[in-house]
C-alpha cells in the first residue's frame, strides 16, 4: 500500500491482503480496527493479536471504560500511515498483526467475566500467538494474567498505575479492580521480587513485596533512571505490562474512572516505555480509558499509542 491508495482503498480492516505493512486509508474514515490490522478470528497467519474486552464493573468513581477498546481503536487509525516514532524498527511491517475482535459475554452475568476472559485469552495464546488487550476497567488483568502464566509460569509484573491494586481481598471471587494484584500474588501469578509498579501515588503500605517506584520519584529521577531501574528489578524475567491510563495525571488523559494528580506525562511514559526495549515483554494490556469523561479524545490517544509501544516492546526481542 502507498499514500495513492487513499483514492481508492477504504475498510482494510476488512479488505487487506496482507497482514503486515502500514495503512493509508485515509484516517477520517472506513472500519476502525485497531492501526487498521485485519479483523478476523483466524489466526494461523498471525503473530501477535489484539483484542478488547469491553467490560467495567468494578470502578472506583466513573463507569464507561467498556467503551474503551472503541475509542482506543478509532484513536489509533491516526498513528497507521506511518513507523511508531522512536523505535529502530516498526512493529506493523514486521510482525502479521491480527485485530481479533472483542470478547463476547452476557453483560447480566457479571460472575461469569473471568473466567470468559480467562479462556478467551487462553483461546489466542493456543495459537502460538501474543496478545494485547484493550480494557475494561483493570479488574481483568487477573484472569489474563491467569491465562498467560498457564503458557509461560509465573511473570514479571510491570505495572503503570496511580494505585497499587493490591489492597487485601479476603473473598477471590470478587471481582475487583483494587485488588487484582493482591489475588495474583496469592495465587503465585506474580514473581514479586522481579515486579515493579511506577506511577503510584496513593497510600497502600502493604507493597506485598513488589518494587514500587511512585510518582514524586519519577518526576525527581527522570525517565532513563526509572528506566535503570525498572530493568535492575525484572532482569531477564518474563514480564507482563499492565497500564492503567490513570497513571498519566489528568492532564494528559482525563477520561478515566479514578483520576490522581500528580502523575505521569504521556511524555514521561514514552520515554520509560521505549527504554524497556530489550526487556522480554511476554503481553500486556491497556485499560481503565474512559471516554465518556474526555470529549477531546486526548485519553484515547494516549491509550491507542501505549498499545503500540506494547507490541513495540513484545516484538523488538522476536524480530
Amino acid at each position: 500500500m502507498s499514500l495513492e491508495d487513499a483514492q481508492n482503498e477504504v475498510d482494510v480492516a476488512f479488505t487487506r491482503d496482507e497482514m503486515k505493512g502500514l495503512a493509508f486509508e485515509n484516517t477520517f474514515a472506513g472500519a476502525t480496527s485497531f492501526l487498521r490490522r485485519r479483523y478476523t478470528k483466524d489466526l494461523t497467519h498471525a503473530d501477535i493479536a489484539v483484542t478488547g474486552i469491553p467490560f467495567d464493573q468494578a470502578v472506583t468513581n466513573r463507569p464507561g471504560t467498556r467503551l474503551g477498546p472503541r475509542a482506543i481503536r478509532e484513536a489509533s487509525a491516526l498513528q497507521t500511515p506511518e513507523p511508531p516514532y522512536g523505535w529502530d524498527y516498526d512493529v506493523m511491517s514486521t510482525f502479521a498483526i491480527a485485530d481479533y475482535g472483542d470478547m463476547a459475554f452476557d453483560y447480566a452475568a457479571p460472575v461469569e467475566i473471568r473466567d470468559r476472559i480467562e479462556r478467551h485469552i487462553a483461546g489466542i495464546l493456543a495459537q502460538d500467538c501474543g496478545v494485547v488487550t484493550l480494557g475494561g476497567d483493570h479488574s481483568i488483568t487477573l484472569p489474563i494474567l491467569r491465562a498467560h502464566v498457564a503458557k509461560h509460569g509465573p511473570l514479571a509484573l510491570i505495572q503503570f498505575d496511580a494505585h497499587t491494586d493490591s489492597w487485601e481481598n479476603p473473598d477471590p471471587t470478587r471481582v475487583d479492580h483494587g485488588t487484582f494484584v493482591y489475588t495474583a500474588v496469592e495465587e503465585g501469578l506474580i514473581d514479586t521480587a522481579h515486579s515493579v509498579q511506577i506511577g503510584i501515588r496513593t497510600v497502600n503500605e502493604d507493597t506485598l513485596g513488589i518494587t514500587v517506584i511512585d510518582a514524586p520519584e519519577v518526576h525527581d529521577i527522570g525517565p532513563k533512571a526509572v528506566v535503570e531501574r525498572i530493568k535492575s528489578v525484572v532482569g531477564d524475567a518474563q514480564a507482563y505490562l499492565t497500564f492503567d491510563i490513570d497513571g498519566l495525571d489528568p492532564a494528559f488523559a482525563p477520561g478515566t474512572g479514578t483520576p490522581v494528580w500528580g502523575g505521569l506525562t504521556s511524555a514521561q511514559a514514552a520515554a520509560i516505555l521505549r527504554g524497556l526495549k530489550g526487556t522480554n515483554i511476554v503481553g500486556g494490556d491497556i485499560v481503565e480509558v474512559s471516554p465518556p469523561f474526555d470529549p477531546t479524545g486526548a485519553t484515547a490517544i494516549a491509550g491507542a499509542h501505549v498499545a503500540v509501544e506494547i507490541l513495540s516492546l513484545w516484538g523488538y526481542t522476536r524480530r
